[in-house]
C-alpha cells in the first residue's frame, strides 16, 4: 500500500499514470501529486525525459498510435487523440529533436557566426535574420568570433557537427583563410555570406554598396569644402575595406584632389590605434580638414579624441562614419555617416538561405547589394542646418 508522502494517508491515494518512467500517484484527501522516492542507483539521465513509451502507458495504447496522434494524423479517434494530448500535457512529455532529426536529416537549424553580438549592427543583422527563419519554422543557433579567425574556425565545426541546415557568416577581421567555410569542410550544406564576405567561396552574399557609399560621403565632405581629406581604414585584407577605400578615392580625382598617402591610415578598428592615427595627422604641416572613419565606432573615437585635444568639429574637422546607430544622433556634435540597413541585411541572407533549401540544385549562388542611406548631420556641416537623409 502506498503512503501519501505530504498527509501520511494510504486510502485515498490513486495510480495516476507515469511520468518520467515512474509511477504517478494522487492523493485524493489533500490533491498532492507524487511519485515514490527511488532507493536504486540514480537513473540514466535520459530516462529523466518523458517518452512515447510513458505517454502510451499512461492512456493504454500502442507508442505508434501516439506518434499518429500527436503529428495529426486522422486515423485516430477524437478521443483518443484527445486522451493523449492531455496525458503528453499532463506527463511533459516533449518531443526528441535530435531523433526527429536524424530521421529527416534535417533539424530546421540555422547557424549563425558574428564577429560580435555586442555590436548593435551585428545584433540587428540577427534580428533581422531571426525574423524570417522564425516566420519559415526554422530555429537560430547563434555563435560570434569575438574577432578571431581561431574561434570562427571552431565555431563552423561545431555549427556543422550539430547538424545545422545551413551557415549564414560574417566574418572576423582576422580572417584570411576560407578553407573551413569551403563545401567540403560544411559538408555541403548551404553557406551564406554576409557583410564581410570572401570571393574565394562560391556562395550566395549580401552586401552593401561599399564603394558608393564612400563616395557619396567623401563627395558630400568635398561640397562642404573640405581640401584635404584623410581616411580611417581598416584591415587590408577586408574586402568592404577595399572598397570603402576605392570609393573614397574615386571621389577625390573625380573632384581633382590629389591622393596623399599620409592620409590613407589602416588600422585594426582599435582606439589605441585611431588616436595615434590622429595625432600623426594632428602634427603634418598640412593637417586633414575631414576625416573620413570607415567604421562609425572608431567615428565616435576620433570625436573623443579631437574633443580632448581642443579641436573643433566641424569647424576646424569634420568628422564622418559608416554604419548608423543610436548613438549618431545623440552625441554632440551629431555623427555624419551612412545607414547600412543591417536589419535588411539579416532578412536578406535568411532569405537566400530559404531560396537555396527550396531550389537544391537548381540554385546558382549569386550577390545581393543593398544600397546604403548618407545621413547628415552637424559633425560635417560647415554651416547650421537640421540632419537629413540621401539615398546613395
Amino acid at each position: 500500500m502506498v503512503t501519501c508522502l505530504k498527509c501520511n494517508l494510504s486510502e485515498p491515494v490513486l495510480k495516476a499514470g507515469f511520468v518520467r518512467g515512474k509511477q504517478r500517484y494522487l492523493c485524493k484527501a489533500c490533491e498532492y501529486h507524487f511519485v515514490q522516492p527511488s532507493a536504486g542507483p540514480i537513473q540514466d539521465r535520459r530516462r529523466l525525459q518523458t517518452t512515447i513509451g510513458d505517454v502510451a502507458k499512461s492512456v493504454g495504447v500502442a507508442p505508434s498510435t501516439v506518434s499518429r496522434a500527436l503529428n495529426g494524423h486522422t486515423d485516430i479517434s477524437p478521443a483518443t487523440r484527445q486522451a493523449i494530448i492531455e496525458a503528453a500535457h499532463l506527463l511533459d512529455y516533449r518531443p526528441n529533436v535530435m531523433a526527429q532529426s536524424l530521421k529527416s536529416r534535417e533539424t530546421h537549424t540555422i547557424g549563425v557566426l558574428i564577429p560580435d553580438l555586442e555590436r548593435p549592427f551585428f545584433a540587428t543583422a540577427v534580428s533581422g535574420i531571426q525574423a524570417v527563419a522564425t516566420e519559415a519554422g526554422y530555429r537560430v543557433m547563434i555563435c560570434q568570433s569575438k574577432e578571431s579567425y581561431e574561434t570562427e574556425v571552431s565555431n563552423v565545426r561545431a555549427l556543422v557537427a550539430s547538424q545545422v541546415d545551413g551557415l549564414l557568416i560574417c566574418h572576423s577581421r582576422e580572417t584570411r583563410n576560407f578553407d573551413h567555410v569551403k563545401p567540403k569542410a560544411c559538408r555541403g550544406i548551404p553557406v551564406v555570406h554576409f557583410d564581410r564576405v570572401s570571393n574565394e567561396v562560391d556562395s550566395a552574399k549580401v552586401i552593401l554598396d561599399d564603394w558608393n557609399g564612400a563616395f557619396s560621403i567623401t563627395e558630400h565632405l568635398i561640397q562642404q569644402g573640405a581640401q584635404r581629406i584623410a581616411i580611417l581604414a581598416g584591415p587590408e585584407s577586408l574586402l568592404i575595406s577595399r572598397n570603402r577605400m576605392a570609393g573614397y578615392q574615386h571621389a577625390l580625382k573625380s573632384y581633382d584632389l590629389p591622393l596623399r598617402p599620409e592620409y590613407e591610415v589602416h588600422i585594426e578598428f582599435k582606439v589605441e590605434e585611431v588616436v595615434a592615427a590622429l595625432d600623426a595627422w594632428l602634427a603634418l604641416p598640412e593637417p586633414p580638414d575631414a576625416i573620413f572613419a570607415i567604421n562609425y565606432v572608431n567615428a565616435f573615437d576620433l570625436l573623443v579624441a579631437l574633443k580632448k585635444r581642443g579641436v573643433r568639429v566641424p569647424q576646424d574637422v569634420a568628422v564622418v562614419g559608416f554604419g548608423d546607430d543610436v548613438m549618431a544622433a545623440m552625441i554632440e556634435p551629431g555623427l555624419t555617416t551612412v545607414d547600412l540597413h543591417p536589419y535588411r541585411i539579416g532578412q536578406q541572407a535568411a532569405r537566400l538561405f530559404l531560396e537555396q533549401i527550396q531550389q537544391k540544385e537548381l540554385f546558382q549562388p549569386h550577390t545581393f547589394v543593398i544600397s546604403g542611406e548618407l545621413i547628415i548631420r552637424q559633425s560635417s556641416l560647415k554651416g547650421t542646418g537640421d540632419s537629413f537623409r540621401l539615398s546613395i
